[in-house]
């Protein structure tokens, strides 16, 4: 399985290629991606920087163009998929079909995959992207199981990547607009859930405080790890309760799955984390090139590295991972 890694900036680019990604991927800098944030993304000069250093070593780089335009603004879309096209990247990741459209009229040997912003959870929408846009391949939400993830693979006429790594969201991607009711900025056509200019922290008598647009989403002690404030992943007052209401933070981790997610069909394992440290996509490739190397040599005998977990697990978000929804015993 390809192993497809996060590129926030060129030195995560970096990291990511030394340590053994097959592709990256990533976005420029503006409301185009799906990680709009400050200092993030890239330049035109930073991208062709990116692509000549990935191309040199052997890997591909993938571009995500995976926010929603509207009338006023859809000349930045069009931009944003020529500057990908004059780049020579390997693929662009699209979500909207008017984008889709343009992409595949104005530059029909572009390879295009389906974003995971697209929301594409059952093989007849997968098929409606291939046969209109010529879709090739489809980035599945983490909200499936996997016996689901097998269903969509064995009818699917794209290939199918799926999330191996990295924050979870309880959302079906592309459909959350939780944030917009308290920013006015939809995750979905502005690129971040939480944009920073509405983040705020404030030290109080009680601890300190992360809020999103006024609004009080967590109060941490001295000794408790601070994370990046989203609506749902907050803790809130329920009754006479204070906890994480909606979804606690944790991160995918499906290490242990390798095996299961190969026999399913599963072509390319994504890491999550464009919005992380070059440290962090490091550490994640390393070990995750480690393990899928591992499983080639001798599939029926591989396990996950006790050593692989300790090492995924002081990167995770609230220090703890789950197998989400591909875990589901019932099914």
């Amino acid at each position: 399985m390809e192993l497809v890694c996060p590129a926030g900036n060129l030195p995560s680019l970096k990291a990511a290629v030394d340590q053994g990604a097959d592709a990256v991927y990533l976005g420029l800098r503006d409301d185009t991606n799906a990680r709009h944030f400050p200092g993030l993304n890239f330049n035109q000069q930073r991208a062709a920087e990116g692509v000549r250093y990935a191309h040199a070593r052997g890997r591909r780089v993938f571009m995500a163009i995976n926010t929603y335009p509207q009338a006023a603004n859809w000349d930045r879309w069009q931009r944003a998929v020529d500057s990908a096209a004059d780049l020579g990247v390997d693929a662009l990741i699209l979500a909207d079909i008017g984008v889709m459209d343009y992409a595949r009229s104005r530059w029909p040997d572009l390879n295009l995959h389906l974003s995971v912003q697209a929301s594409g959870t059952n093989y007849e929408a997968l098929r409606f992207y291939h046969e209109n846009f010529g879709i090739r391949r489809a980035v599945l939400p983490r909200v499936l199981s996997l016996a689901q993830v097998q269903h969509v693979a064995d009818y699917s006429p794209v290939d199918i990547e799926v999330f191996g790594f990295g924050s979870l969201c309880v959302m079906v991607e592309g459909r959350c607009i939780l944030s917009s009711y308290v920013t006015g900025e939809s995750p979905n056509t502005f690129g971040a859930c939480s944009p920073a200019e509405h983040v705020e922290w404030v030290e109080s008598p009680s601890g300190r405080e992360s809020r999103l647009g006024g609004l009080l989403t967590d109060r941490y002690t001295a000794d408790e790890q601070t994370g990046y404030p989203t609506i749902c992943k907050g803790r809130y007052q329920v009754g006479e309760d204070t906890y994480y209401a909606i979804e606690e933070p944790t991160s995918l981790n499906t290490l242990e799955m390798v095996p299961e997610l190969a026999a399913a069909g599963v072509v390319a394992i994504k890491l999550e984390g464009r919005q992380r440290s070059p440290a962090y996509v490091a550490q994640v490739t390393s070990v995750w090139r480690q393990a899928l190397d591992a499983f080639a040599a001798n599939p029926e005998g591989f396990q996950a590295k006790a050593e692989w977990q300790q090492l995924l697990g002081k990167v995770s978000e609230g220090a703890q991972t789950t197998l989400g929804p591909y875990y589901r015993p019932w099914q």
